[in-house]
């Protein structure tokens, strides 16, 4: 009996190692940034926004936008309308830095490509990991 509790226990104990293994945390954040863009791209807010933590913080040329309402806010505009005038969402990621095994930092070129006009700037991203998702808890684009 008890040679049949051995590998039972150790064929146990590495199917729960595999089934808990977590994305490594460059792959999950790029992931969330693409279905974030995905989501600005087709007019739905609400993707665009499930990156941000409920307290997550952007700066603005004017201060800082606290929580995940007021940042909705500073992009509902350009959710208005019929069509996709906000332009297509694209990141080119840069660098990724991990702080510690919970927090990362990223720091991409966003390009929206317009029918007329493309702008391009930087961003510069703080995640942390919140259960098993990684999320922002502090944006600076510019």
């Amino acid at each position: 009996m008890q040679a049949l509790i051995v590998p039972f226990a150790l064929i146990a104990a590495t199917a729960a190692a595999t089934a808990a293994a977590p994305v490594p945390a460059e792959t999950a954040i790029r992931q969330a940034m693409e279905a974030s863009a995905a989501g600005w791209n087709a007019g739905d807010l609400a993707r665009f926004m499930a990156v941000y933590a409920d307290d997550a913080v952007f700066v603005t040329p004017k201060g800082l936008l606290r929580g995940k309402p007021a940042i909705a806010d500073k992009y509902r505009p350009s959710f208005r309308g019929v069509g996709n005038a906000r332009g297509t969402l694209s990141f080119a990621f840069l660098e990724m830095r991990g702080i510690d095994p919970r927090h990362a930092m990223l720091f991409a070129r966003w390009t929206l490509t317009g029918p007329s006009t493309t702008e391009s700037g930087m961003t510069t991203l703080v995640f942390a990991r919140r259960g098993t998702a990684w999320q922002i808890i502090a944006d600076h684009s510019s």
